[in-house]
């Protein structure tokens, strides 16, 4: 069982962040040159791509959900016997 669902979103941006982090961090080690414009386009980018990912992944949990709630033939639990009414 998993302990939380998964956001592939926030993975996405993350990621994109972590390689802009890394880049500045190769300039400041004076590994290699890096523009000073690069955060702009990479974050752009990521964030257009978590965007999509979370659209299309909200689109899937949503349908597995009305698809789930569709095959479910059974009583509701509140009217099981499981629980007294008052």
């Amino acid at each position: 069982m998993l302990l939380h669902e998964f956001r592939p979103g926030r993975l996405i941006v993350g990621v994109s962040a972590l390689v802009v982090a890394a880049a500045y961090g190769g300039e400041a080690a004076d590994r290699w040159s890096v523009p000073p414009l690069l955060v702009v386009p990479v974050l752009c980018a990521g964030l257009t791509l978590a965007g999509i990912a979370t659209w299309v992944s909200y689109g899937v949990r949503r349908r597995s959900a009305r698809r789930r709630s569709a095959e479910s033939t059974g009583a509701p639990a509140s009217s099981s016997g499981s629980q007294d009414m008052r």
